[in-house]
């Protein structure tokens, strides 16, 4: 009650147009949206979430009934998993990498886990249709993040301006993600989570 209380005053005095919650769970947007609306107050309008290949749940399972139902969307994070997604993983870790650092460590302890040699081999598997589509493997990640009609925004995390442009090219690969291009990456991910409509189909 206290965070609808504050965010309505905010907005109300022009500091902010709108509010979001950030890795909250689907009960608790929906709890809060229900809230303000009974006192009058405004509720929030996205979940900001972590969304990429590697990681659907969330975005493509709990928030699309939200979606639907009161219009939350999704300001998603994390597009390229940490750079995992890159595609620089791919024969180990690079020592001017970001997994190299002292600090990331949890990070570069993922990329050399089973699971991260799995998802290696994935991205290799899916080079080709980026290929197809003349694009890179970040730029066709971005672009099947945005093509999720849940998903308002993709936050990006760029090191440097060469990548914010990489990046950006997704814009003009979005118009070729096809329902059989995503199928296609569906079909190699092997990770489509399903929601209870698939299975009443």
């Amino acid at each position: 009650m206290e965070i609808k209380d504050s965010m309505t005053h905010v907005i109300n005095q022009g500091m902010a147009m709108y509010w979001g919650t950030s890795r909250w769970s689907a009960m608790e947007i929906m709890e809060a949206y229900s809230v303000a609306r009974q006192f009058n107050m405004i509720p929030p309008v996205c979940e900001q979430a972590e969304y990429h290949l590697f990681q659907r749940e969330k975005v493509e399972v709990q928030l699309p009934e939200l979606y639907h139902k009161i219009g939350v969307g999704a300001m998603t994070w994390s597009p390229l998993a940490c750079g995992i997604i890159s595609g620089k993983y791919g024969n180990g870790v690079p020592e001017s990498s970001r997994a190299a650092l002292k600090c990331y460590q949890w990070l570069k302890e993922k990329i050399v886990s089973e699971e991260g040699r799995k998802q290696q081999v994935k991205l290799k598997d899916l080079s080709p249709i980026a290929e197809r589509l003349g694009c890179t493997l970040p730029q066709l990640a971005v672009a099947w993040c945005l093509r999720n009609e849940g998903v308002s925004s993709v936050l990006l995390g760029s090191s440097n301006p060469e990548q914010l442009i990489e990046n950006l090219g997704a814009i003009q690969v979005l118009p070729k993600m096809t329902s059989h291009i995503v199928n296609e990456i569906d079909n190699i991910l092997g990770n489509k989570p399903y929601s209870k409509k698939d299975y009443r189909s």
